[in-house]
């Protein structure tokens, strides 16, 4: 039995098996449609969610299956002084699967630890956020046709945000690959990561302004800054819109960039650029339940024909 903790959980070998299943799926949705039956997905999600929740959800009922579990702590147990494992016994005995976030970190690993079901982690405080690694990856070689050779700028809380630390862990094990980190100073990525690049002889720039390096950029990876991060108010309200993303920003960029972003959007791309052909963050939602219906399939061993 295998569980989904961290996007390096699985080999560059094994990712791209899934992205051909999530491909496959895309293409042929039909042959999938009753995959699942007679499987249920618990969704335990003890912090918001509103994309990752709903596309779990929707892909295991595109795969024929059925979905119990609850959105909120204060709805479970969780709020009578539960705990982690021993809820995640309890699911165990009603689901074949279960996708856990939690604003502890590490809180799905110790889930997992005490599962005997497969445990998929939606989001640990400001840990990882795999299946929004996968989504990105999976749009990226939809769209590019490639993961390798390419310059990256990632833009916003680079600090708190879990979504791009996954995604750089996840890149550097592919050839070829150039970072641009563009945040204000408060919310610079850690240093433990920019050690690691640094080590691995990655090449990456840190830059305050988006301007300075659009045109260099083949992706634009925007992030929102993220207020239930903040331990203050203030701090929040001076930087929330430090960055926003717009058709007079769009002009400096090249033709084929592509524009991602792990949403909810707040004012981090003005509403303008959505008509931009550039701008696949609207896409990248419908991969995201690709890649989980392949997900589900891989971890219950399912295979179709």
């Amino acid at each position: 039995m295998r569980h989904l903790m961290n996007p390096l959980d699985f080999t560059v070998e094994e990712l791209d098996r899934l992205f051909d299943l999530a491909e496959d799926i895309a293409a042929s949705p039909s042959k999938y449609a009753h995959a699942c039956e007679g499987r249920k997905l618990a969704t335990c999600f003890y912090e918001p969610s509103t994309r990752t929740r709903l596309s779990f959800e929707s892909a295991m009922l595109n795969l024929g299956g059925q979905v119990l579990g609850f959105s909120d702590a204060g709805s479970s147990s969780a709020a009578k002084g539960e705990s982690v494992a021993d809820t995640i016994r309890v699911i165990s005995c009603y689901a074949d699967i279960c996708a856990m976030r939690h604003p502890k970190e590490g809180a799905p690993m110790v889930a997992a630890s005490r599962s005997r079901i497969p445990v998929i982690n939606a989001g640990d405080g400001g840990h990882q956020h795999p299946t929004q690694t996968l989504t990105d990856l999976l749009t990226i070689r939809a769209l590019k046709g490639r993961l390798d050779h390419f310059t990256i700028g990632l833009c916003g809380d680079l600090k708190f945000g879990r979504t791009v630390h996954s995604l750089i862990e996840a890149l550097i094990r592919y050839p070829g690959i150039r970072f641009f980190f563009i945040s204000p100073p408060e919310l610079r990525v850690p240093d433990y990561i920019t050690d690691s690049l640094k080590e691995k002889g990655i090449a990456y720039e840190e830059v305050i302004r988006l301007e300075d390096c659009m045109p260099e950029l083949e992706l634009l990876y925007m992030t929102r800054v993220q207020r239930e991060r903040f331990f203050n108010e203030e701090d929040y309200v001076r930087l929330k819109d430090f960055y926003i993303l717009n058709n007079e920003k769009m002009a400096l960029a090249k033709d084929d960039m592509l524009v991602l972003h792990p949403l909810p959007r707040v004012n981090e791309i003005a509403v303008e650029v959505d008509d931009d052909p550039r701008a696949v963050y609207f896409k990248q939602v419908q991969y995201g339940v690709y890649v989980r219906m392949a997900l589900i399939l891989t971890l219950l061993e399912i295979k179709v024909e």
